[in-house]
């Protein structure tokens, strides 16, 4: 909650620089707030002369779109194994229910899923490195990413910057309160997308269930 105290306590090139790896980071497979970050620059840059909007936009969306695509790389290279570390180093974000929910995501709506995902706080996790794995054609990829990232962070950074200016007079009350509304919008995904990860671990444990049986059959 005191990200942007802090943001603020650095020049502008750090909050660039900032904005952009913790995204990058996020984007390429590593559970960071990428969201908060993005915020709460996005507000400073309302009151701060400093901090310009129009590069901050780029730079976050240059974070989310290499980030994404070197998640691809690493996810294409590593296949199956990579999940499974992965799972092993960070069981919250991806579990095997996690994994399949994803999966399923990416094969019923192809690069949707990785345009649409970029605005679901795990999705945005998952869909680089899912996507390399399952050998999504890279030019597909990269179209949903861009187009992703431009929407998602350009727009957050947009609507954040547009919002502060005009509620100047109550801008200190509004930036927690746009905080928690980040931090709340976050958690909301996180609780759908672990609903249908628990489903997709039951169903995939009910199926296998019913598969003893009828190997123990034709033994």
């Amino acid at each position: 909650m005191h990200v942007q105290e802090w943001l603020d306590t650095v020049p502008a090139a750090a909050v660039y620089a900032v904005v952009a790896l913790v995204i990058g980071l996020e984007s390429l497979g590593i559970p960071l707030p990428g969201e908060i970050v993005l915020v709460s620059a996005a507000l400073l840059s309302s009151q701060s002369g400093e901090v310009n909007p129009v590069v901050l936009g780029a730079c976050a969306t240059a974070g989310a779109v290499i980030g994404d695509s070197i998640g691809y790389a690493i996810g294409r290279k590593g296949g199956r194994p990579l999940l499974a570390w992965l799972g092993a180093k960070f069981p919250r974000h991806f579990s095997e229910g996690h994994i399949a929910t994803a999966e399923r995501s990416f094969e019923k709506w192809g690069m949707w899923a990785v345009f649409f995902g970029r605005f679901v706080a795990l999705l945005r996790i998952f869909a680089g490195p899912l996507a390399g794995v399952l050998h999504m054609p890279y030019w597909k990829f990269l179209t949903a990413n861009l187009l992703g990232g431009i929407a998602w962070a350009g727009g957050t950074t947009a609507v954040i910057y547009y919002v502060g200016v005009v509620a100047e007079s109550w801008l200190k009350r509004f930036s927690w309160l746009g905080l928690v509304l980040a931090v709340l919008i976050g958690l909301t995904s996180m609780l759908v997308i672990k609903r249908k990860a628990k489903r997709a671990t039951q169903e995939t444990a009910e199926a296998e269930a019913g598969a003893e049986p009828a190997v123990a059959a034709e033994q």
